[in-house]
């Protein structure tokens, strides 16, 4: 696999007091057939990120066309799950309607945060969501306490499927608390009610790795290519790379990180970490948004696919 680096596309700079700075996990969606519409994570002062989008031209992503200057998703209630921020997980057409899975953040006093998944709907082409609960709809369960965090959903015969990243414990680098969580799956028959059973585990930590996830699956003639995000450690700190996986079923993975074929630059924005890939195909065009340094605080950029 080889991809070409455009540049970085936008990172906020204050515009609002809600998009101070970042535009975290890019998940873009076709709106129409001229633009992409990127959804984002805008983070305030107190590190509170908030979903908006950047629009794109679909034939050349480096020109932004319109950013959201409010919020198509607020932060929820207090004492919600998601009262301290979002992510985005996943955006789904389904019925003249958009889903937007999202991953809600809460502060507690003897663990750093809680996150599980919520689910919000638009019914105006993606420039509102309501959430359709206060409550997650994958909420911690034995074995999945800390995280349950929805990032890929796909509707097939019938069936929603979901990979996920699952955190039960917490690791320490550094004296620093860091959550240590992998990639699940799990199915569901509407997309909205789950089991209350663990996932099945489809990639594990490995001995380099503290935790795994972001996963971002998608089905390309009848194989499935899933890219993720990757905590390595480097002594007292980490850093942020992308992993990429291959199945023909979409449970039975084989890692193939070292064929991804794209790491980070020699210097600029991107030069630290790289991460959060998800992709987007137009026309023959396959585009991968991704986060740079800082997990998203040094904004979000592209690439184009040269060749699987």
């Amino acid at each position: 696999m080889k991809w070409r680096k455009m540049g970085r596309i936008y990172a906020p700079k204050g515009e609002k007091p809600w998009m101070q700075h970042s535009a975290m996990t890019p998940t873009p969606i076709l709106l129409d057939d001229e633009t992409i519409r990127v959804y984002v994570g805008f983070r305030d002062n107190e590190g509170v990120s908030r979903i908006g989008y950047v629009d794109v031209k679909a034939d050349n992503p480096s020109r932004v066309l319109d950013i959201s200057m409010e919020p198509v998703l607020d932060i929820g209630i207090p004492g919600a799950f998601d009262d301290n921020g979002m992510i985005l997980g996943d955006v789904v057409k389904y019925k003249n309607k958009i889903r937007m899975y999202y991953v809600g953040f809460q502060l507690v006093k003897k663990a750093k945060f809680l996150a599980f998944s919520g689910l919000a709907i638009s019914k105006d082409e993606g420039y509102t969501f309501r959430r359709i609960s206060n409550a997650p709809i994958l909420d911690r369960i034995d074995r999945e306490l800390y995280i349950r965090a929805i990032h890929s959903v796909l509707f097939e015969n019938g069936k929603w499927r979901i990979w996920y990243a699952a955190g039960n414990k917490w690791e320490y680098i550094g004296g620093k608390p860091y959550p240590s969580y992998d990639i699940r799956y799990i199915e569901s028959k509407d997309g909205i009610t789950f089991e209350r059973k663990p996932g099945t585990i489809v990639i594990p930590n490995n001995n380099t790795e503290y935790r795994i996830g972001r996963p971002r699956v998608y089905k390309f003639n009848e194989k499935y290519y899933m890219f993720y995000t990757k905590g390595v450690k480097r002594g007292n700190h980490f850093d942020y790379l992308p992993g990429f996986a291959e199945s023909f079923d979409g449970i039975h993975w084989v890692r193939k990180d070292h064929e991804i074929g794209i790491t980070p630059s020699p210097r600029g924005w991107d030069s630290e970490m790289l991460c959060y890939p998800s992709l987007i195909q137009y026309e023959d065009k396959i585009y991968m948004f991704y986060n740079g340094n800082g997990m998203g605080k040094s904004g979000f950029g592209y690439a184009i696919l040269e060749s699987w």
